[in-house]
């Protein structure tokens, strides 16, 4: 699914209240330019909103991620936007590199729904897989987060951003708010807009009291995720990241799918001439299928929810 934007869409795609009292739902898509998915979704999801003109409680904003990146359908510029977000690079304000000033861009704007406003805060923030994959929420275990995301029906992957630091989710939660990623599917496949739309339609409901049969294009636009393509709810937790460096040859053994089962001495890839074996009986999670990237896969265990 190649997308390209308007070089002038808004850094907020879309607002939409009602005037009533009531949180911020804060929704972030494109932070990877290769990964448009959340973008369209969100466009279509305002569209819907404008025609319609249902009530809720406090107000949706919608942000673009990676401006010059979604033009050029590449990953990112300079460095990976969803790694920036790190104390350092807040504390000490930098801004050498694209993506470093597309974060504070993106801060300002949120700067602008200030806590005291609103009665909670929330964010989604919309990704896709560079490899075939069910969606799922990739939740951070602070705050209220976890019991947040268990209100949606997907797969819940937990401990993601205790391995990788610097991810949006990472700040956002850091100054309070409750959120979580939502993985939508592969970059090409055009039920990752079904994904994303639904998954934000739900939130609406969840976050904002949105009354989705107010909505024209209900329950298509809600059942066409969560009916049709989203995984029964499991819950599984990050054991182990396979992390590269620049210099590495990093090769995927092809075939691989987000949440395949993977057994002991299975060859997973070939590095620098040699392969990489499984040490676990378990899941394999976002293999890398793409040019860019320092992740080569993370392995993941199903764990009771209550855990």
């Amino acid at each position: 699914m190649s997308y390209k934007p308007n070089k002038n869409i808004p850094r907020i795609i879309g607002e939409y209240s009602s005037n009533k009292e009531g949180p911020l739902l804060f929704i972030t898509a494109g932070i990877h330019g290769n990964e448009p998915s959340g973008v369209k979704a969100l466009e279509e999801v305002f569209k819907q909103l404008k025609k319609t003109n249902p009530t809720i409680q406090g107000t949706l904003v919608g942000v673009s991620g990676n401006h010059k990146a979604l033009n050029q359908n590449k990953r990112y510029i300079d460095e990976d936007l969803n790694r920036v977000w790190t104390e350092e690079n807040i504390k000490q304000k930098k801004k050498h590199t694209h993506e470093q000033k597309e974060m504070w861009e993106i801060i300002e704007i949120l700067n602008q729904y200030p806590e005291k406003e609103y009665t909670k805060r929330y964010f989604l923030d919309c990704h896709t897989t560079s490899s075939a994959s069910l969606p799922y929420v990739s939740v951070q275990e602070v705050n209220d987060n976890d019991a947040w995301a268990h209100n949606f029906p997907t797969f819940i992957v937990r401990g993601f951003s205790d391995i990788i630091t610097g991810d949006i989710d990472h700040y956002l939660s850091r100054i309070g708010m409750t959120g979580f990623v939502f993985e939508a599917g592969q970059h090409e496949d055009k039920t990752s807009v079904e994904n994303h739309e639904g998954v934000i339609w739900l939130a609406l409901k969840e976050a904002c009291k949105l009354d989705l049969s107010k909505i024209e294009t209900y329950p298509e636009c809600v059942d066409r995720f969560a009916k049709k393509n989203a995984p029964e709810q499991k819950t599984f937790e990050l054991i182990h990241r396979h992390g590269l460096k620049d210099s590495d040859s990093f090769k995927m053994q092809p075939g691989y799918e987000n949440f395949q089962k993977i057994e002991k001495g299975e060859v997973l890839a070939i590095q620098n001439g040699e392969e990489v074996k499984s040490k676990w009986d378990a899941r394999i999670f976002m293999p890398l299928y793409q040019a860019q990237g320092n992740d080569g896969f993370f392995v993941i265990e199903k764990v009771d929810v209550n855990n």
